[in-house]
């Protein structure tokens, strides 16, 4: 059997974790909203529409924040479309998802459903086919609590106090050729700089994002990010980076992505450092990785003009679950700059969780991975020292067979540890030394592998993968001992004694 050690020294702190780095997405795409998290015929839902078994399902997932409307969505998309007397709104061609928009979920009902499933908006502004002014207006309907034109026509339609949101994305994609009126770098920052001036004229208390890179194999990555924080850097407070990953056919590669993932922000971090000294900045630019996930684009089916069609509704295997796990561990231990995530999506679309219409709710394999960390990687995050091979990959060169992630929080007195081992073939044998932080009771052990790497959760099976609950027999003490199964997610919590 293989050995490694994992030593973590207390006084080795990389950052208090900003809880929104466990963020989600909901955008009008595919079921993710009709049928999703909207669905007024359905048994559950309540007076507005909104399905309970799904906002039961989402709040145990610990979700801080979402991400909407879009999205690729948003580029073509007319918030005002979505506003007023429901039988009174269009029903709109979506351009990004050849769909057909009812519109009769909009920003109010999203910011009544957020309430109900105890989160926050991180609300995405047109910079596609809209402009400046338009963003503008939404703010004030949203965020001003009376005395205009947009704020009180938002009275009008029953909401006597504004929404408050708090976080706000400059467009979506504005690089990608399939976004709605894409721009080049040159175009989207001087429209963005516009609008970040109009956006903190109308709420001086937001934060803003502005678009980066939407993938490292653009051909203007990290040329774009440089362009739009030299023309922004003042008037924003994020870059976003978007990440996505698919098995394609060589298991290594796939589990070693969290490597990759670290490479991409390590290099948006460069690129923001660049621009801070050519402002002569004193502020930090903070990192928004506002789109990441598993998604098998290659399986996309878009059948045009019909509404809520099924998009994108990957059914996830343990294997996607392990790579999930891996890029977790990336996400937290970059805590110091990435302050905002959001898994892309939350329902249906590319997501962890999925509804029958007819029927319930379904967890996919990667929500499980998701679930841990987000309700137990709290307070704040630690360097790991890892003794331990590496691997050869096709894609990535060596990577080590661990990836590994330790959090603290001393508001409940807990230690989490969370290890993904990649290795296929061998288990290995962790020694976890934790001397710094004290004496220490293991509370829960839980590991989620299998010999199906391909398994996968169904409605009829929905418990096929889900993470396996180990006795815990260990001593208190400050250094423990683990066996980690070959390709296996672990996490352990435990307890100051």
């Amino acid at each position: 059997m293989k050995t490694a050690q994992c030593i973590v020294n207390k006084h080795f702190k990389i950052s208090a974790i900003d809880e929104r780095i466990y963020g989600s997405f909901i955008e009008h795409m595919g079921r993710a909203v009709y049928t999703g998290i909207y669905q007024p015929e359905h048994a559950t839902a309540d007076e507005q529409g909104f399905r309970h078994d799904v906002i039961d399902t989402i709040q145990q997932l610990n979700v801080p924040i979402i991400r909407y409307p879009g999205g690729n969505f948003v580029s073509g998309y007319d918030w005002k479309d979505g506003i007023g007397p429901k039988q009174e709104r269009p029903t709109r061609l979506d351009y990004a998802w050849f769909s057909l928009e009812t519109n009769q979920f909009g920003i109010n009902e999203f910011a009544d459903w957020a309430r109900k499933a105890g989160t926050e908006g991180m609300i995405a502004v047109n910079l596609g086919s809209g402009t400046p002014q338009e963003a503008g207006y939404l703010a004030e309907y949203c965020n001003i609590e009376q005395g205009t034109y947009w704020s009180d026509k938002r009275r009008e339609h029953g909401y006597q106090q504004p929404h408050n949101f708090k976080v706000w994305c400059l467009g979506n994609e504005m690089d990608g050729p399939w976004q709605t009126c894409a721009l080049t770098a040159e175009q989207y920052a001087d429209k963005a700089r516009e609008t970040a001036k109009i956006l903190k004229w109308v709420d001086p208390n937001i934060e803003l994002v502005a678009c980066g890179s939407s993938s490292k194999e653009m051909a203007t990555f990290p040329e774009w990010d440089r362009t739009v924080l030299e023309a922004c850097y003042e008037h924003v407070d994020y870059i976003s980076l978007h990440r996505y990953y698919e098995y394609e056919g060589d298991k290594a590669s796939f589990l070693a992505a969290y490597h990759d993932l670290d490479d991409f922000i390590t290099t948006i971090k460069a690129t923001a450092d660049y621009a801070k000294a050519k402002h002569r900045s004193d502020k930090t630019m903070m990192l928004s990785l506002d789109e990441w996930n598993v998604w098998y684009i290659k399986h996309m089916d878009t059948k045009r003009w019909q509404w809520a069609p099924s998009i994108a509704e990957d059914v996830y295997s343990l294997l996607d679950a392990l790579v999930v796990g891996g890029l977790l561990t990336t996400i937290v231990n970059n805590a110091d700059r990435v302050k905002m995530a959001c898994l892309a999506q939350l329902v249906n679309a590319l997501a962890p969780i999925h509804t029958d219409p007819q029927g319930g709710v379904l967890r996919h394999a990667t929500y499980y991975p998701f679930q841990q960390v987000s309700n137990y990687g709290r307070g704040e995050v630690y360097k790991n020292r890892v003794v331990c091979d590496c691997i050869e990959t096709d894609k990535y060169g060596q990577v080590a067979e661990l990836a590994t992630l330790t959090t603290f929080d001393s508001q409940t007195n807990e230690l989490a540890f969370f290890v993904l081992n990649i290795h296929l073939e061998e288990d290995i044998d962790l020694q976890l030394r934790l001397e710094e932080f004290g004496e220490l009771m293991l509370l829960e052990q839980q590991v989620l592998t299998g010999e199906d790497l391909f398994a996968v959760n169904s409605f009829e099976n929905p418990n096929k993968v889900v993470p396996q609950h180990i006795d815990v027999d260990k001593p208190v003490g400050t250094s423990f001992s683990f066996i980690l199964p070959k390709a296996s997610w672990t996490m352990l919590r435990f307890k100051r004694a």
